[in-house]
C-alpha cells in the first residue's frame, strides 16, 4: 500500500523531513511523468477522504532528496470506478508540476519556477510543508501587499507585488455577481496606501465606486463635468455630432476646414472681415487642443453659404449647420457646449479629472450612467487620450492608473463594434503606457468579447468564477503562464475567490480576497442622497418624466459663447446664429433680437 492514513494534527511529523521520518506523511508514489505533469498512485480510505488528503486544487510535494518538486492536484479518479467501504481504495492523482523547493545554506526553503530534475518512477509524494508552501508564494523582497488568504491554507497570506501589478497592467475577470467590483475596490485601496503618488481614474458605467472611497475620491458626473468641446479631436467630435451613425464624408471635410479658422478667430477676434479659405493656420490644426467658439463655426458657414463659388456646396453646409445646432441645443450635451466652457479652462479640467494636485483624494470616479449613450465612446476616448498625453508630458512624475469597468464596451473583440479612437487610445496605454507611468486596469465579465490583444498586455490577471467556456478559453490563450489544468477551477469558485497569475504573483495561486466592511462596498450607498432624509413615500412620476426628457432651464451666465444671452455675446463681438429647423421638428421662428431669446429661455 502506497499511503497510510495520517493524523493531520501532528504538525511535528509533517514538518520533519529526514531518513527516519514516519511513513504516515507518504501520500503516494509517482507512476508516470512527462514534461509538465505527473501521475501518482495512492490509496484512499474513509478516514483519508474525511481528512481531505486528496483534493483538487491542493499542492503536494514530491521528495527527490535535496529537491522537493511542487505539484498542483487538478484531477483525481478511482481507476476501477468503485468504492470499498471500510477499506483502502486505489486512486490515481493527476498533478501539474509547478516548480522546485531547495533549502538555502541558512536552512530557509527557496522556491524556483520550472523543473530541473523530474520525478522518477517510485518517487514519494508528501503533503507539502507549511514552510515550503510559504516559500512557493514568497515574492523575494519585492514590494508586496496582502490582499487575502490562500484557499488551500487560510493561515498563509495571499500577497502580490504591487509595483509589477501596476507597471505591467492587470485585469479582473469574472461573471456577474462574483465580487469583481469588491475586489477592484480592495486592490485600489491597498494600492493608493502603498503608492501615495498614484492617481486613479475609474471609468464607472454604473455610478457605484464613489461609495467605496468616500474619503479618498471625488465624483465627476453630468452635473459636475466640464469637458469642453474643443478638447475633442475631429473624429471624436464627429461621433458626437452624428450620434453614433455613419458620418457624411463631405460634412467631415468641411469641419476639418472650418475648425482651424474658428480657432484663429478666437486667437485674433479683431481680424474682422470675411474668413476665407487659407492654407496658413499658424501651426493650428483641427486637433490642436485650443479653444474656439461654435458661434464662429456657424458664422463661417453662414458667410460661405452666401458665396456664389460655394453654390454647389450649400446643401452640405446647411446640413452640417443643422447638425451642429441640434447638438448645441440638446441640454444633455451641456457638459460640452455650456457657455462657461468657451474660455481656456484646460488647466482646471485636467487638474480636476486627473487630481493634480490630488489634495488627499487621488481617485476620480467618472460616473457615466448619466451621459447620453451616443457620447460615451467619445468621452472615454478623450479621457484615455489625455491620460496618456499628460503622463508623457510629466516625464514620469505623474503615475496614473486608468480603470476600465465593463472594458468590453470600449475594446470589443469585433473591430466592427465599438469606437475606433477609444480602442486606439486604450490600446496605446496598454502597449506603451508603462514606459511613461500610465497604467491600465481592465474589469470585465465577458473576456471573450474583449480585444485579446489588450488582455494579453495585462501581465497580472485575477480570474474569478467564469461559467462561459469561450471566456475561459480566452483567459487561457491570452496568458502564457497559465495552463488548462490551472484554470480548470474557474467555473466552480466561490464568492470573493480568484485565481491570480502573472508577473504580480510569485506563482499561480488560488486565493480569497479580504472581507470588506459593507459600508465600503461599491454601490453600498447612494452618494447623491447620503445627506438627504430617507423618503419611503410614492415615487414622483412628474420628476421622472422630466428627467427622461433631459430638459432643464439654463442657469444665468455672464460668460460668452453659445448659451449666453445675446447682449453678452454681442459685447464679445459675436452674432447669435439663426437656428435652422430640423427635420421632424415643429416650425419655429428665427430669432435675432434680445426679447425673443429671453422668451426662449423663460
Amino acid at each position: 500500500m502506497f499511503v497510510e492514513r495520517a493524523e493531520i494534527g501532528e504538525a511535528t511529523s509533517q514538518e520533519r523531513r529526514n531518513a527516519a521520518q514516519s511513513d504516515s506523511r507518504v501520500l503516494g508514489r509517482v507512476v508516470q511523468c512527462d514534461g509538465a505533469r505527473a501521475l501518482l498512485a495512492a490509496f484512499a480510505g474513509d478516514d483519508a477522504a474525511s481528512q481531505g488528503l486528496w483534493t483538487v486544487g491542493r499542492m503536494v510535494s514530491i521528495n527527490l532528496g535535496t529537491i522537493r518538486t511542487v505539484g498542483l492536484v487538478y484531477r483525481i479518479e478511482a481507476p476501477v470506478h468503485q468504492w470499498i467501504e471500510n477499506g483502502d481504495n486505489p486512486i490515481s492523482v493527476h498533478v501539474e508540476l509547478i516548480g522546485e523547493v531547495r533549502d538555502a545554506p541558512d536552512g530557509k526553503p527557496v522556491f524556483d519556477r520550472g523543473i530541473t530534475t523530474y520525478p522518477h518512477i517510485g518517487a514519494i509524494s508528501h503533503r507539502i510543508r507549511a514552510r515550503d508552501l510559504q516559500a512557493v508564494y514568497d515574492l523575494a523582497g519585492r514590494h508586496a501587499l496582502t490582499i487575502g488568504k490562500l484557499s488551500q491554507d487560510e493561515t498563509i497570506d495571499a500577497r502580490i507585488a504591487i509595483d509589477d501589478v501596476l507597471n505591467r497592467h492587470f485585469a479582473v475577470v469574472g461573471t456577474t455577481g462574483v465580487g469583481k467590483s469588491t475586489a477592484v475596490s480592495l486592490l485600489l485601496r491597498k494600492a493608493i496606501e502603498a503608492r501615495p503618488d498614484l492617481r486613479v481614474l475609474i471609468l464607472d458605467p454604473h455610478n457605484e465606486f464613489s461609495a467605496a472611497f468616500p474619503d479618498r475620491s471625488i465624483r465627476v458626473s453630468t452635473q459636475t463635468l466640464d469637458l469642453p468641446f474643443w478638447l475633442f479631436r475631429l473624429e471624436e467630435l464627429v461621433e458626437v455630432l452624428f450620434r453614433g451613425r455613419e458620418p457624411v464624408a463631405e460634412e467631415v471635410d468641411l469641419l476639418r476646414d472650418l475648425i482651424p479658422h474658428a480657432k484663429q478667430l478666437y486667437r485674433n477676434p479683431h481680424s474682422g472681415g470675411l474668413v476665407r479659405r487659407s492654407s496658413d493656420a499658424s501651426g493650428i490644426t483641427v486637433d490642436t487642443p485650443v479653444p474656439y467658439r461654435i458661434a464662429d463655426v456657424l458664422k463661417i458657414i453662414d458667410e460661405r453659404i452666401g458665396l456664389l463659388e460655394t453654390k454647389n456646396d450649400r446643401p452640405t453646409y446647411r446640413s452640417l449647420r443643422i447638425r451642429i445646432d441640434a447638438a448645441v441645443a440638446d441640454p444633455r450635451y451641456r457638459f460640452m457646449f455650456g457657455s462657461r466652457l468657451i474660455e481656456d479652462n484646460i488647466h482646471e479640467t485636467i487638474g480636476k479629472i486627473f487630481r493634480i494636485p490630488h489634495e488627499g483624494r487621488p481617485i476620480t470616479c467618472f460616473e457615466m450612467a448619466g451621459l447620453p449613450s451616443e457620447v460615451v465612446n467619445s468621452v472615454c476616448s478623450v479621457l484615455a487620450r489625455l491620460a496618456f498625453d499628460i503622463a508623457i508630458g510629466s516625464h514620469g512624475k505623474l503615475k496614473l492608473l486608468v480603470m476600465c469597468e465593463e472594458a468590453h464596451r470600449y475594446m470589443p473583440s469585433d473591430p466592427k463594434l465599438g469606437f475606433a479612437p477609444t480602442r486606439h487610445a486604450l490600446s496605446r496605454i496598454a502597449k506603451e503606457g508603462r514606459k511613461y507611468g500610465c497604467y491600465l486596469g481592465i474589469v470585465t465579465q465577458r473576456p471573450g468579447e474583449l480585444d485579446p490583444t489588450v488582455l494579453s498586455q495585462c501581465s497580472t490577471v485575477f480570474a474569478m468564477r467564469l461559467a462561459n467556456e469561450m471566456d475561459q478559453e480566452i483567459v487561457r490563450s491570452a496568458i502564457a503562464d497559465s495552463s488548462a489544468s490551472t484554470l480548470s477551477f474557474l467555473s466552480s469558485m466561490g464568492q470573493r475567490e480568484a485565481i491570480a497569475f502573472g508577473e504580480g504573483v510569485a506563482t499561480t495561486m488560488r486565493m480569497k480576497f479580504e472581507f470588506m466592511a459593507p459600508a465600503l462596498l461599491p454601490g453600498a450607498t447612494n452618494a447623491d442622497a447620503a445627506d438627504e432624509p430617507a423618503d419611503h413615500g410614492e415615487v414622483d412620476l412628474v420628476s421622472l418624466v422630466q428627467n427622461l426628457r433631459s430638459f432643464a432651464r439654463p442657469a444665468p451666465s455672464t460668460a460668452t459663447g453659445v448659451g449666453a444671452p445675446v447682449d453678452v455675446q454681442r459685447q464679445a463681438g459675436e452674432r447669435q446664429p439663426n437656428i435652422e429647423p430640423q427635420p421632424g421638428d415643429r416650425p419655429r421662428r428665427r430669432f435675432d433680437d434680445d426679447d425673443t431669446v429671453r422668451r426662449l429661455y423663460e
